[in-house]
């Protein structure tokens, strides 16, 4: 694949690591609608030759923390109103419980997510913090990823938008942290669009926390989601954003691309799903923004096709739970890992588990975090086998 010559010189100088413009970029993708092959061999070839023939996932356990939030985006099933069936509101005996459990499962990654700063609007989060003993979400995450880790898993928080102090605090016990950028579109904000009653996800806000993260040197995953009524052209602005703050700050461990399922309890459950070949061609094309760097897909929300996405330049699953569901998209249940680890043997790469954290990032954890990892790392950086199977 090392001597592929296409009939776009766009991609040509995308394989002979030349600079391409977003113009380029777009014209790339309206080349694609006619005939998506060029495209997806870019895609391919620049996958192999940066990430080799291994994809790697996460075996994690799902901590739903607390599932009040301040924002409603439209399309989010995750969040929970006081007095619902599916409220969370864990106890510092539930986290450990479950942790003691996920450990039972041989899960190495304790993912830890909670709803936007819930305190800040319902008395019941406040109290919920006072039974256990905490003041805010943030001081009870550090305490839950402490106990984590004293159990033997590493924690990797996804609590919204944390200020520099309290991600300053919570990167001494996770080996990594997450967010959404989800889109860097100011349009999707306004009236009657995906994020208008969510004040969280104004895309200054989301940048202003990946840039904190650089500056504080903390192993980020962020991502994209796709299908939300955005535009090409706001779905490249978003992948070049995360380019621009990686090229800067060297942070950004991973990028998520997330396609859309409508939830039947949201404003938006009459939105059809994100069309496959559509995020097919987004896929391709952050591998082609982005040539290094790690890029997933949730083997759940695409079930019958997700192995097809190893040919287009992805080379993570995420995590996988044996344990725990996937707490923010319910009604989509995790493949089984033996079943995952088939279907990549079958088009022809090997599975490896890795922890929270990617081995090219280890520099940027503490000494503490890196010996704990290094117990149960193999020679590549990745989870041995007799600690994870």
């Amino acid at each position: 694949m090392t001597n592929l010559i296409l009939k776009s010189e766009i991609l040509n100088n995308v394989l002979e690591n030349k600079p391409i413009t977003r113009q380029e970029i777009i014209d790339i993708y309206q080349n694609s609608i006619k005939n998506s092959n060029d495209l997806f061999l870019t895609a391919q070839n620049l996958r192999i030759k940066n990430k080799n023939n291994s994809v790697t996932f996460s075996k994690k356990a799902f901590f739903n923390i607390v599932n009040l939030c301040k924002d409603t985006c439209s399309y989010c099933t995750y969040k929970a109103e006081p007095g619902e069936e599916k409220i969370s509101l864990m106890s510092k005996q539930q986290i450990k419980d479950l942790l003691e459990l996920s450990k039972k499962y041989k899960c190495v990654e304790a993912l830890f997510v909670t709803g936007e700063q819930p305190e800040q609007k319902y008395p019941e989060a406040r109290e919920w913090l006072k039974e256990n003993g905490f003041k805010s979400t943030s001081e009870y995450l550090v305490h839950s990823s402490e106990t984590a880790l004293e159990l033997g898993l590493f924690p990797h928080t996804n609590a919204g938008n944390l200020n520099f102090e309290e991600m300053k605090e919570l990167k001494k016990t996770n080996v990594s942290m997450g967010i959404m950028l989800e889109n860097v579109s100011e349009r999707l904000t306004k009236k009657g669009m995906p994020h208008y009653l969510a004040a969280s996800k104004k895309p200054q806000t989301r940048l202003k926390i990946l840039e904190n993260s650089g500056k504080l040197g903390i192993p980020m995953t962020t991502g994209i989601l796709v299908g939300i009524g955005e535009t090409i052209e706001e779905i490249i602005d978003s992948i070049l954003a995360i380019k621009v703050l990686h090229e800067k700050y060297k942070n950004i461990q991973e990028v998520i691309l997330q396609n859309f399922q409508p939830k039947p309890d949201t404003i938006m459950k009459d939105t059809p799903s994100a069309n496959e070949e559509y995020f097919k061609k987004i896929v391709a094309l952050t591998r082609i923004i982005i040539p290094q760097m790690n890029i997933q897909i949730p083997p759940n929300l695409s079930p019958r096709s997700y192995q097809s996405f190893l040919q287009l330049g992805i080379n993570d699953w995420g995590g996988i739970s044996p344990l725990t569901p996937d707490f923010v998209n319910p009604e989509f249940s995790w493949p089984e890992i033996n079943k995952v680890e088939e279907n990549s043997k079958k088009a022809g790469f090997d599975l490896k588990c890795r922890f929270p954290v990617y081995p090219e990032f280890f520099s940027f954890i503490s000494k503490k975090l890196r010996d704990k990892i290094a117990v149960i790392e193999n020679e590549e950086g990745y989870v041995k086998e007799e600690y994870w199977k």
